[in-house]
């Protein structure tokens, strides 16, 4: 992408994100990774007037290949993470999500930014402020709920018990101290209790496992009990996930972590066939899909903050909370989050 275009955009996110004369805001890079992102940020926030600041970590060394969450080169640096909590903004180029320096960035009241996406991407699925006003209402309803029940015609039937852990929402850009944000996401999603998820979760074609960036082609059937996963059932794409989970060697990552709903109706359920790289943010936030995620709950304040986490897009799915569908046969079904496609 263009240079110029690149820093327009990234212009546009920091006003978004409330960015403003002597504010002090640093980009966090490693490696060679995106640094065409890290030029553009910080040449956007210096046309605002802020205080910019590039640290770039070095390279990752290599790993399994495995996508442990939480992992990051901050980790060994504490000197680092005591220089991102003095920033007012961290633009998180590297995926900080679900690490101990994370929450003590956010804690310090610095709020944090991830783009990691595709160029284009983020430029197709920029955040608006009617966007934004979507996803609260969505987290409004959330926070009021006891139980949200998920069902499918393929079989899906399971109740979540609400009201353990916070309501996020996720709406591509942030400007309150200490909130974190992904862009590009439009989706609001919250935990069960660690005993309060049970029922059946059965995968059907055209759903979506990340990290593998994959659609599923046959059933995979999850059987939930108390919070955690006691079976998976299917061919190719159930042993793919088992022998995937089997890798962590930590049984914490069968518990069942956040859930929720997306409402972008720009994002693509085809996305994966448009882009190379990124980790699917786009299928995170399609219009209606609902989404559940297995391993760690450490974002929401849980105690589990295993490194083994999938999320799983799904469509054509039913979600009630407490008795009260948000989520018809794919469709938003609560008229104050509904967008109308012409």
């Amino acid at each position: 992408m263009d240079r110029n275009v690149l820093t327009e955009m990234c212009l546009e996110q920091l006003k978004l994100s409330g960015v403003h004369e002597g504010e002090k805001v640093i980009v966090l890079s490693q490696g060679d990774e995106r640094l065409d992102y890290a030029d553009a940020f910080l040449a956007a926030g210096q046309r605002l007037g802020a205080r910019m600041y590039h640290m770039r970590l070095p390279a990752p060394l290599p790993t399994t290949g495995a996508w442990a969450v939480g992992e990051t080169g901050l980790a060994a640096n504490p000197d680092a993470v005591n220089a991102l909590k003095q920033a007012d903004m961290v633009v998180d180029l590297i995926f900080l999500l679900f690490s101990e320096e994370q929450m003590a960035i956010q804690a310090a009241g610095t709020r944090i930014l991830t783009a990691v996406e595709p160029a284009p991407l983020l430029a197709r699925l920029m955040p608006t402020r009617q966007l934004r006003e979507r996803v609260e209402i969505g987290a409004e309803y959330l926070k009021k709920a006891k139980s949200m029940r998920i069902t499918s015609k393929h079989g899906t039937d399971v109740v979540y018990k609400l009201g353990v852990y916070p309501t996020m929402s996720e709406y591509g850009y942030t400007d309150e101290p200490g909130r974190w944000d992904h862009w590009p996401a439009a989706f609001v999603f919250s935990g069960g209790a660690d005993d309060g998820v049970d029922g059946q979760i059965v995968l059907a074609p055209g759903d979506v496992l990340l990290p593998f960036n994959i659609y599923v082609r046959e059933p995979v059937i999850y059987t939930i009990e108390k919070g955690f996963i006691q079976d998976i059932r299917g061919g190719l794409e159930a042993e793919l996930i088992k022998s995937y989970m089997a890798t962590f060697n930590d049984p914490r990552g069968f518990g069942m972590s956040h859930v929720g709903w997306g409402l972008d109706h720009r994002a693509n359920w085809h996305g994966l066939t448009d882009f190379g790289g990124g980790m699917g943010m786009e299928l995170r936030s399609f219009y209606g899909n609902v989404m559940f995620s297995t391993g760690p709950n450490n974002e929401l304040g849980g105690p589990n903050d295993t490194a083994c986490h999938l999320d799983i897009p799904m469509r054509n799915c039913g979600l009630f909370l407490d008795d009260e569908p948000m989520v018809l046969d794919g469709n938003i079904a609560v008229k104050e989050m509904q967008h109308t496609f012409k």
